[in-house]
């Protein structure tokens, strides 16, 4: 049998995984329904994947790295924008 925190963490990295699919299979998908449909589906897989990282935060199974300070954020931006123009 299975703890709490190994159930919720398998249930996390399978969320994690259908969203990655998702983000696969939308941006291949020509048929406009289609695609609707696989966003509206990976809209409700995002709120499950919240109400998991909730559950974990709620009972330390998951700590969240710290805050980054907006110094490292100016610097991510700055790189983002960087690879965006080229």
């Amino acid at each position: 049998m299975f703890d709490d925190k190994t159930m919720v963490s398998d249930a996390l990295a399978g969320v994690n995984g259908e969203l990655t699919r998702f983000g696969e299979m939308i941006s291949q998908t020509e048929n406009k329904e289609l695609k609707q449909c696989l966003k509206q589906m990976r809209n409700e897989c995002e709120m499950s994947q919240e109400k998991l990282y909730q559950v974990a935060r709620e009972k330390s199974y998951y700590v969240p790295a710290a805050k980054a300070t907006q110094q490292e954020v100016d610097h991510v931006k700055s790189v983002l924008t960087g690879l965006s123009m080229k």
